[in-house]
């Protein structure tokens, strides 16, 4: 996938400017925008444009970029975070339906993703090593979600995705969860399984099956 010129600082683009699918990335706190690109090739094929958001603020320990504040939490900064990313996936919405878009986020971004895109019409939600904001409950419409976690996360329990699963499942949705021997990641493992799901929300064959 070729880099495009992006129009926004805050966002970079893969794969075509036209495309009638997409995939948006949301990084993990203390990344940015370009930390989750390497999985574009291997989730989605080349005529799939690959949007990746970059948080609003700055980390603040050096590099990167955060979404809210995590040390020392601060969940007053939420409401803002959520409605501003919501407002950013509605605008993408405007070039690729989102009935054809499918968000996946890592970590906080993981938890931004079920949070911001509960409510939206996307095709799909992947959420990695994710875990769900206080009170945070699945807004209609649903679609599908697929979870992914690691077992010895040391960052995020892996208790987190059970409850996950369990406010999904509760609220009519069931959502898998790849369970996986490792730590604080996206397993090399889980991949295939995610690429699966990614494709068959896009209503796309996948010629690699």
């Amino acid at each position: 996938m070729a880099n495009l010129p992006s129009p926004e600082p805050d966002q970079i683009q893969l794969g075509p400017a036209e495309a009638e699918r997409r995939l948006v990335l949301l990084h993990g706190w203390g990344a940015d925008a370009d930390d989750l690109l390497d999985l574009a090739e291997l989730l989605v094929d080349p005529q799939v444009n690959v949007v990746a958001l970059r948080a609003p603020h700055p980390h603040p320990y050096g590099s990167g970029r955060q979404w809210y504040d995590l040390q020392p939490i601060d969940w007053e900064q939420l409401p803002a975070a959520r409605t501003a990313l919501r407002r950013r996936l509605e605008q993408l919405g405007a070039s690729v339906p989102l009935q054809r878009t499918v968000l996946l986020g890592f970590s906080q971004g993981g938890a931004m993703a079920l949070d911001a895109g509960s409510g939206l019409p996307l095709a799909g939600l992947v959420a990695c090593s994710g875990y769900p904001h206080p009170d945070w409950r699945p807004q209609p419409p649903l679609c599908p979600v697929l979870l992914s976690h690691g077992e010895q996360d040391p960052v995020v329990p892996f208790e987190a995705s059970l409850e996950l699963q369990r406010l999904l499942e509760a609220a009519g949705q069931p959502a898998e969860l790849l369970a996986f021997a490792g730590g604080h990641t996206i397993d090399d493992g889980a991949l295939p399984a995610i690429r699966r799901f990614v494709q068959a929300c896009m209503g796309a064959p996948d010629p690699r099956v």
